[in-house]
């Protein structure tokens, strides 16, 4: 599959419009669209953080090496 990445911009009320001609006609597309996230404290940040499935990782039980009282190695 392959990709391509443009950026744009919505209007005033919220619409996307793309203009974009590709040599291939009369194909099945996937659109996927990702929306940059205002991150404006650090709760904010640490909701996205917690809830991003990258970061799954962490809640495994080898990981859990710290207490909550003093942060020093278990």
């Amino acid at each position: 599959m392959k990709a391509i990445e443009i950026k744009s911009k919505t209007n005033k009320k919220g619409h996307l419009k793309l203009d974009l001609g590709l040599k291939e006609a009369d194909k099945n597309v996937k659109v996927l669209i990702l929306m940059e996230e205002e991150l404006n404290d650090e709760n904010d940040w640490l909701k996205v953080v917690s809830n991003n499935p990258a970061f799954d990782f962490l809640k495994e039980e080898e990981e859990d090496i710290y207490t909550i009282e003093d942060g020093n190695e278990l």
